[in-house]
């Protein structure tokens, strides 16, 4: 971030901070938990650690998948590599291998795999990404292997329509980094798309997670700007014992990394050329919240995208 773009975005923080609700705050050192990973023959000297999820497997152990790009992958270059740890902020998890390669045979895009997302319900983990600009859904009952499961006879896609363009066309594809939120008896869907090549966040809603909600737009431009990449990763969560939702909004992954954070009280409203709901300007790339103990932590990318780190988050009032 330049000095100008600093100095125009204190003054929409300042106004956020005088509401005197809770903002952010990265706590402590940062722990790296996972390395760049041996892709044997699928290795390259280019390939970065991405887009990723954490979760805590059935037997108790840490689980991380993260997408790997720029592999020698055929096709798209990306596939899900995983780690395993004995507890979430000791040291180095040890490296499992390859998760999953994308399979055109599910209707997945060769090479084509981004942002996994877990979420457990009714007993089940649902593991969610996206391929090829569609999302699908692996299930699991221990948290540890997966398998491609159906969201309707001879279907694996979670839903085709991602995304509105300026003319209001639903677009079927080019969403990615999808994360769902349980809320109030629904789930809403977050995501990432820019049809019109402008950077926006989606969001759509399900009672069951297989009827979904036509796509909105709750998130887009302001200070973040409004390119095709200025609305990445988005991370939804909702603060305990508060009326708020706080949105982490992903606008560079390194040099440096750079993750602005909104607040609201409406989960389908974080701003549309509005700044008055940003509370917070994070050095991070693509966060995920997570909570272990009782305790909140913030997991991110490597400065230089070559491995997972975590760090202790807290939500103070200014």
């Amino acid at each position: 971030m330049t000095r100008r773009e600093f100095c125009a975005l204190v003054p929409a923080l300042a106004h956020a901070g005088a509401a005197a609700a809770p903002v952010p705050r990265i706590v402590g050192e940062w722990t790296q938990i996972a390395a760049a990973p041996d892709l044997g023959k699928l290795g390259t000297p280019k390939q970065e650690v991405v887009d990723f999820a954490i979760w805590q497997a059935l037997d108790g152990t840490w689980q991380a998948w993260s997408c790997i790009r720029n592999t020698a992958e055929p096709g798209g270059t990306r596939l899900f590599y995983r780690w395993e740890g004995k507890q979430l902020t000791t040291g180095l998890w040890e490296p499992m291998g390859i998760a999953l390669r994308a399979e055109p045979a599910f209707g997945e895009q060769q090479g084509s795999l981004q942002a996994p997302f877990v979420i457990k319900v009714d007993g089940k983990y649902h593991l969610y990404y996206t391929s090829g600009g569609r999302a699908f859904v692996m299930k699991s009952d221990d948290g540890k292997t997966f398998a491609r499961a159906m969201t309707a006879p001879g279907r694996f896609g979670v839903f085709e329509r991602f995304s509105v363009d300026a003319q209001q066309k639903i677009h079927g594809s080019g969403g990615r980094d999808i994360m769902i939120l349980r809320d109030k008896g629904r789930y809403i869907a977050y995501y990432t798309a820019n049809p019109d090549g402008l950077g926006k966040v989606y969001a759509r809603t399900s009672t069951n997670l297989l009827d979904w909600s036509e796509p909105v737009v709750v998130a887009f431009g302001g200070s973040a700007g409004t390119g095709p990449v200025t609305a990445e990763c988005p991370w939804v969560y909702k603060l305990p014992d508060t009326p708020y939702y706080y949105l982490f909004r992903t606008q560079r992954y390194r040099h440096p990394p750079e993750t602005r954070v909104y607040r609201s009280e409406d989960p389908l409203q974080f701003g549309i050329e509005d700044d008055s709901y940003l509370v917070a300007l994070l050095p991070v790339a693509a966060p995920e919240l997570v909570v272990s103990d009782g305790k909140l932590y913030i997991a991110a990318l490597m400065p230089e995208l070559n491995g997972l780190r975590i760090a202790r988050l807290s939500f103070d009032n200014p």
